[in-house]
């Protein structure tokens, strides 16, 4: 009898501790499911009989809400793109046009060439700059009425080089209006000269003789560069614009769904 009172004492006095076990085991896997429903990236092993090739490619096929809403939001930049005249519109070339175009998609620019006579002529033609210049208002006392400012036109960068054989280079950086061409720079480029030789560019072109400006604006017009090519151009590069921008958004989208 004294055994017995001892067995059952001592069974009764482990009954707690055992039931705080228990409670301890079920708290700690209270706090893993509570882990596993809060956190989407937290590792769970795949359930009984399920490969590794399976299980891996239902773990890649997840994509996180992020990259979900980024894709719809290209998707309307697309929509809304692809529903403007400018992407797919085909510029037809205008009669005389003194050029071959060659246009590669991906890329800002295009290049114009031609040979005149003895010269090869290459035109490096860029995006248009359509950001208005400052509004000039009643309260500018600098303002002029004459319409010269050129400030709120868009113009095209253009970089002409007039080569010949075995020789140097001219090299123009204009900036083409609507109606009129503006030489920004002029320099003499050599082929036995390195790059990391700077060479003599001479004076700032506007500040050369008037008479020599204008030499050099009909040296230039003679050659193609003239408001009529450059009026085709800019309707040309508002287009390639457009088709850029549609590329662009194509390219990231395939990106981000990859």
């Amino acid at each position: 009898m004294a055994i017995a009172s001892i067995i059952r004492k001592s069974a009764s006095s482990l009954c707690p501790l055992a039931g705080r076990l228990v409670r301890s085991q079920r708290v700690y896997s209270t706090s893993i499911f509570n882990a596993l429903n809060n956190h989407s990236n937290f590792y769970c092993p795949p359930p009984l009989g399920t490969t590794f090739s399976s299980f891996r490619d239902f773990s890649s096929s997840k994509r996180p809400s992020s990259d979900e809403a980024l894709i719809r939001v290209i998707e309307s930049e697309v929509k809304c793109a692809s529903e403007t005249d400018d992407h797919d519109r085909v510029e037809e070339v205008p009669k005389g046009f003194p050029f071959e175009i060659q246009d590669n998609p991906g890329l800002q620019t295009i290049t114009l060439k031609r040979s005149y006579q003895d010269e090869v002529i290459s035109v490096e033609v860029h995006m248009p700059d359509l950001v208005t210049g400052r509004t000039i208002n009643a309260n500018d006392d600098d303002g002029d009425d004459d319409g010269g400012n050129k400030g709120n036109q868009s113009c095209i960068p253009l970089m002409v080089s007039v080569s010949k054989k075995n020789g140097p280079s001219l090299e123009f950086s204009c900036s083409a209006y609507p109606d009129d061409i503006s030489i920004e720079s002029l320099i003499v480029k050599h082929p036995e000269h390195s790059e990391d030789q700077i060479a003599y560019e001479g004076p700032d072109f506007h500040d050369l003789d008037e008479n020599l400006q204008k030499a050099f604006h009909k040296y230039l017009e003679i050659r193609g560069i003239k408001p009529s090519t450059t009026i085709f151009l800019h309707e040309y590069m508002i287009n390639k614009d457009s088709k850029e921008f549609l590329l662009w958004l194509t390219k990231l989208k395939n990106f981000v769904e990859a």
